[in-house]
């Protein structure tokens, strides 16, 4: 017995099939500022992040029909979203380094004086705004979308341990900014 996953948008996603504009509006009303957050955080810029967010949703009302409902409307969406997110950042020359060019590189990111640091979310975000795209890009898929280093790096057309090495490298860089922050506020 096949059990497909239960849509709570089912109705609004069959009417959007039937060809209801406003159907299609609901659904963008439903999902639009949490993709929204999604494209922002990938791509740190808001025009940039209303452009994909424009882009993926044309691109899931066209594409609809191959909505296959095995999983929520809102992970297919989203799905599409970081693929556009991510296309875009990469067209801004990416560049994630491969791990067999790091060397000796210390990934290491303990506190090296073990001080446990507490930020608030708004700093938190601030200095994830400022890593490079890279980093920033692994980060925010790994941490704030949930996928795995193997999907990471599927996604990103580079190795589960380059994902990882990335990873590493974007924590490390975000310890440095919110480091110097808080030595320059206090």
């Amino acid at each position: 017995m096949e059990t497909g996953y239960q849509n709570i948008h089912q109705a609004i996603i069959d009417r959007c099939l039937a060809g209801e504009r406003m159907a299609q509006y609901e659904l963008y009303k439903l999902y639009s500022k949490a993709m929204y957050n999604t494209c922002l955080r990938i791509t740190n810029s808001d025009m940039d992040a209303e452009d994909v967010l424009q882009e993926s949703f044309l691109s899931a009302f066209k594409n609809l029909k191959n909505y296959k409902g095995t999983a929520s409307f809102g992970s297919w969406l989203k799905r599409i979203v970081v693929n556009n997110a991510i296309n875009l950042v990469k067209k801004r020359r990416l560049d994630l380094e491969s791990v067999e060019d790091i060397g000796a590189y210390d990934l290491e990111i303990e506190n090296q004086d073990g001080q446990d640091l507490s930020y608030e979310v708004s700093v938190v975000n601030e200095g994830i705004s400022r890593l490079p795209d890279g980093y920033r890009l692994v980060l925010t898929l790994y941490l704030l979308e949930g996928y795995d280093h193997k999907e990471i790096g599927e996604i990103l057309g580079v190795t589960e341990s380059t994902s990882k090495s990335q990873f590493n490298r974007s924590k490390k860089k975000l310890r440095e900014i919110l480091k110097e922050d808080l030595k320059y506020a206090g």
